[in-house]
C-alpha cells in the first residue's frame, strides 16, 4: 500500500463524520419519538425504525469509509455504493411516517 495524498485520506474520513452524524441523529430521533410521543403501536413502530436506521447508516457509514481508504491507498478507483439511494428513500418515507404520526397526537 501507499500512503495517498493527506488530502483524501481526510475528505474520506469527513465524509465518515457526516454518516455518524446522520446516524446519530436518526438515534436521537428514534428515541425523542419514542419518548416525547404518545405509546402508541404507530409511534414504537417508528421509534423501532428511525433506530434501526441508525445503526444501518452507522454501519454502512463505517463500510464505505473503509473501502474507500483501502482503494485510495491502491491507487484504485473509488467503488461506488447504492445504498445511498437506499437511504436517502428511507429517510423521505420515514419523515412522511413521522409528519403523519404527529398529525394523529
Amino acid at each position: 500500500m501507499i500512503e495517498p495524498d493527506i488530502r483524501f485520506t481526510l475528505a474520506n474520513e469527513r465524509t465518515f463524520l457526516a454518516w455518524v452524524r446522520t446516524a446519530i441523529g436518526l438515534i436521537g430521533a428514534g428515541v425523542a419519538v419514542f419518548h416525547l410521543l404518545d405509546q402508541s403501536a404507530a409511534t414504537t413502530i417508528l421509534s423501532v425504525v428511525l433506530l434501526a436506521s441508525g445503526a444501518l447508516t452507522g454501519l454502512v457509514g463505517f463500510v464505505h469509509f473503509r473501502a474507500a481508504d483501502l482503494a485510495i491507498r491502491a491507487g484504485e478507483r473509488l467503488p461506488t455504493n447504492h445504498v445511498v439511494f437506499v437511504l436517502l428513500t428511507a429517510a423521505i418515507l420515514l419523515a412522511a411516517a413521522a409528519g403523519a404520526a404527529t398529525m394523529l397526537v
